[in-house]
């Protein structure tokens, strides 16, 4: 069975939408259509931690009282009620 070894995200984005298409076609042997699902499941795995990868290097540029601009990381919208620091952009 493939892994997603040494695979960048846009190929195992393209291997996935491939799958999909094979498994969404109702032709295959119950087999086949299993272990394609198991290759699937890995594959989104990879692509899932890409993305979490990617989104912690992501930062944001945040407009500051003065009007200039400065950078902030990207916070996810469900830890913004987590953070200990008040938000700057609070009334």
């Amino acid at each position: 069975m493939a892994k997603p070894k040494n695979q960048d995200f846009e190929s195992a984005i393209k291997r996935l939408e491939e799958i999909v298409t094979q498994l969404e076609s109702g032709n295959l042997q119950l087999e086949k259509s299993l272990e394609l699902f198991e290759e699937g499941i890995k594959l989104s795995r990879f692509c899932h931690s890409k993305l979490d990868e990617a989104e912690r290097k992501v930062e944001v540029l945040l407009k500051n009282a003065e009007g200039e601009m400065k950078r902030a990381p990207f916070e996810d919208e469900k830890d913004e009620g987590t953070s200990e620091e008040p938000s700057a952009e609070e009334d």
